[in-house]
């Protein structure tokens, strides 16, 4: 499979498939799979645009609202994370994950999807300690402290995506996992970029639950963005075994912009032939649902599954469990092409990008289910607790 990583995208589409379009052209070969690592900015109007988190003269429509509206198709699969500038309104809506557009689809707060057999788990957000032990209180619409909070990761969803088991092959997270750069070539990433130098020797450049993540999971590669430099590295994992030392190999990218490296080519073995379908992972909807009633909305510490208050410590999946979720879906794990937009495609077609302070915000009523396979939200696969949850 030929996948294309991007580092942050920042809402260039139109650039990101231009330039994806002129290198199938030129080298005569067909990209499968593009994965995004975060500050997509899925804007769809202006009131997602006041939604994210960046300085006014940074904000812009960028390019996704023409592929939300159907003006344009992606022209490859893409799949990609949250970031730290994202249309928060747009992203909360599809906390599990679903499509933002035809062919375009968001992995959620934290999530794992299949492609052509290749197995990607991916965290949104970046890492900020004081929030991690907080439940995922933000609601629309966002207060200036909120819109910023709702980016960052929380404890409870890398306790859900530590539970997978199995073979990983690609993990991301848009900040670097902390101390990564003691993996690669750190005197080159200090000549281009020297104000690292104060955090490096801090020991506070990255996310530790991004390392967490990475060393739990030990996946052939791990791919972050959010430092705007082109880096890689070498992980090596001591399982302490005679099974060897396996490694993780890491590649961090630039943002979009003229000059810059923030696209990476890797063919990678897939053992499915094309065309690749993107498929839920049936582990991950195990754990989504076994742990939803572990699940806090609110601003209060929150607390893994302890002996002294809970039954259950583990929740990596049974089989049986993996097996009715399977049942459930009917042996068919592949995400339907179903995505509707709602409410925004007259808006978007009249909506002049370098004038949205004229066009007034939308109010809408988006469901997930309206995104995403209707199954996912059924009272069978979610079990008693989806009725009491927020619609998102």
């Amino acid at each position: 499979m030929k996948v294309v990583v991007e580092g942050c995208c920042h809402g260039e589409l139109d650039q990101i498939y231009d330039v994806i379009g002129q290198l199938q052209e030129r080298e005569g070969v067909t990209v499968d799979l593009l994965i995004c690592c975060g500050d997509f900015q899925a804007v769809r109007d202006r009131t997602d645009l006041d939604s994210m988190a960046v300085p006014l003269k940074y904000r812009e429509m960028g390019s996704f609202y023409k592929y939300y509206s159907g003006e344009k198709t992606a022209p490859v699969l893409t799949i990609f994370i949250g970031g730290n500038h994202e249309a928060s309104n747009h992203l909360w809506e599809l906390s599990y994950g679903g499509w933002v557009a035809p062919r375009i689809f968001y992995l959620g707060r934290a999530g794992v999807v299949r492609c052509g057999g290749l197995r990607i788990a991916g965290l949104s957000g970046i890492y900020k300690e004081g929030d991690y032990r907080k439940g995922t209180f933000e609601r629309p619409s966002f207060s200036e402290g909120t819109k910023r909070s709702v980016y960052h990761v929380r404890s409870c969803d890398v306790f859900r995506l530590k539970q997978i088991s199995g073979h990983v092959d690609i993990g991301l997270s848009h900040d670097w996992p902390l101390g990564i750069y003691h993996h690669g070539n750190k005197a080159q990433l200090l000549r281009k970029k020297p104000y690292f130098a104060e955090e490096m020797e801090a020991e506070s450049l990255g996310s530790p639950a991004a390392m967490e993540l990475l060393q739990h999971l030990s996946p052939d590669y791990w791919f972050s963005a959010h430092l705007h430099v082109k880096f890689a590295a070498v992980y090596h994992h001591d399982d302490g075994d005679e099974s060897g030392v396996r490694i993780t190999k890491f590649l961090a990218l630039d943002k979009c912009l003229p000059g810059r490296r923030y696209l990476q080519v890797l063919d990678i073995d897939t053992p499915s032939p094309p065309p690749y379908k993107l498929c839920y992972d049936a582990e991950w909807l195990a754990i989504l649902r076994s742990t939803e009633h572990l699940m806090s909305y609110s601003r209060l510490l929150w607390l893994p599954p302890h002996p002294s208050t809970d039954s259950r410590l583990s929740y990596t999946p049974t089989s049986e469990e993996v097996d009715e979720v399977k049942t459930l879906f009917h042996g068919n794990l592949v995400i339907p092409d179903n995505f509707t937009s709602q409410q925004h495609s007259v808006f978007l077609l009249t909506f002049d990008p370098h004038d949205f302070d004229s066009a007034p915000p939308l109010s809408r009523q988006t469901l997930v289910s309206q995104r995403t396979d209707r199954r996912l939200s059924s009272v069978p696969l979610w079990g008693s607790a989806i009725p009491s949850l927020p619609v998102r």
